[in-house]
């Protein structure tokens, strides 16, 4: 395994594994058994860097999440897991209500809901600090200044460690950590968005984003990440959920005339390499100039072996430039 540093202060900055292992349907669609396996064979790896959320998943039962933080709780406490292992969580876009969502009915923002979340989210996973929380998604109806005080006031408390964002406009992060930069608050540090080496249409409106997709790293976020060194971008869905081997999975915002090019370049690469295109998907965004940790979900041993060989796949400069020319 390999490593890099997050964090600034002393105090909370961590080093963690250079992929990420996300646990959204661990307790829920990914059994107990497979999703124990899973994280024994990460750590085992060398891996300690696990993702989740406090509404994980609540639109496979309809509820309102939770199921994966539980499960990773119960996994600690078997394990004799401690404070070696860094465990993310997310607030901010868990359903109020069973039966509803995140586009209609999200917990927020708000100073309350951080701290009664973080709360939340302490018990379920059982411990005593937060290593990393994010902000789920934005909360246009509560002022900036409230949430970014809300955060840092567990943080000075000792309950959170870092802070992260996630889903939000490169604007809207830029006036939050601002904000905290002038009063002398911790602010966000870790940014998850969607990346991977395919790059999607951010037009396309959809319920959460009707001005089109604030979800992915575009050009904002990328320019933005280059300027700071002091973040850090976490990238979930690198692999497509499967649609690299699977083009029927492709997302519609992936299916455009630039997409062709950059996939007859990646299997270029992957024949080249004896790699996998996962592997090289994954060893593009490692070996990169751009500070990114890979954040992979895996429902089942195999293909998580598979991502974790990534992590040895060096691409020659010749590869690397070829695939960011593509287009």
């Amino acid at each position: 395994m390999k490593y890099r540093t997050i964090g600034a202060d002393p105090d909370n900055r961590r080093e963690v594994s250079v992929l990420a292992l996300g646990a959204m349907l661990m307790g829920s669609r990914t059994d107990e058994e497979t999703s124990f396996a899973l994280l024994d064979r990460y750590v085992e790896a060398g891996g300690n860097f696990i993702d989740t959320s406090d509404n994980y998943a609540f639109w496979v039962d309809g509820g309102q999440g939770g199921q994966s933080e539980e499960l990773l709780g119960r996994w600690r406490r078997s394990r004799g897991i401690g404070d070696e292992i860094f465990i993310a969580t997310k607030l901010g876009a868990r359903p109020l209500a069973p039966g509803t969502s995140f586009t209609d009915n999200p917990e927020g923002l708000s100073a309350k809901v951080i701290r009664e979340s973080a709360e939340r989210s302490r018990e379920r996973l059982g411990v005593d600090k937060l290593d990393l929380l994010y902000a789920h998604i934005d909360d246009p109806t509560v002022p900036q200044r409230e949430t970014v005080e809300g955060f840092a006031e567990l943080v000075a408390e000792g309950t959170v460690g870092l802070l992260g964002v996630s889903n939000q406009a490169a604007w809207r992060v830029e006036r939050a950590r601002a904000i905290a930069a002038a009063a002398g608050l911790p602010g966000y540090e870790l940014l998850q968005y969607e990346h991977t080496y395919l790059r999607p249409r951010t037009d396309v409106p959809s319920d959460m984003f009707p001005d089109g997709s604030l979800g992915h790293a575009g050009p904002d976020l990328v320019t933005y990440l280059r300027a700071e060194p002091g973040l850090t971008l976490v990238a979930y869905s690198p692999l497509l959920k499967g649609a690299y081997v699977r083009p029927d999975r492709l997302p519609s915002d992936y299916d455009h005339p630039g997409t062709p090019a950059r996939l007859t370049a990646l299997h270029e690469v992957a024949r080249e390499t004896g790699a996998t295109v996962n592997q090289v998907v994954l060893a593009w965004q490692l070996g990169g100039s751009l500070p990114i940790i890979p954040l992979v979900g895996a429902s089942s041993v195999s293909q998580l072996e598979e991502n974790l060989a990534a992590i040895d796949l060096e691409l020659t400069p010749d590869q690397r430039s070829r695939l960011d020319a593509a287009h």
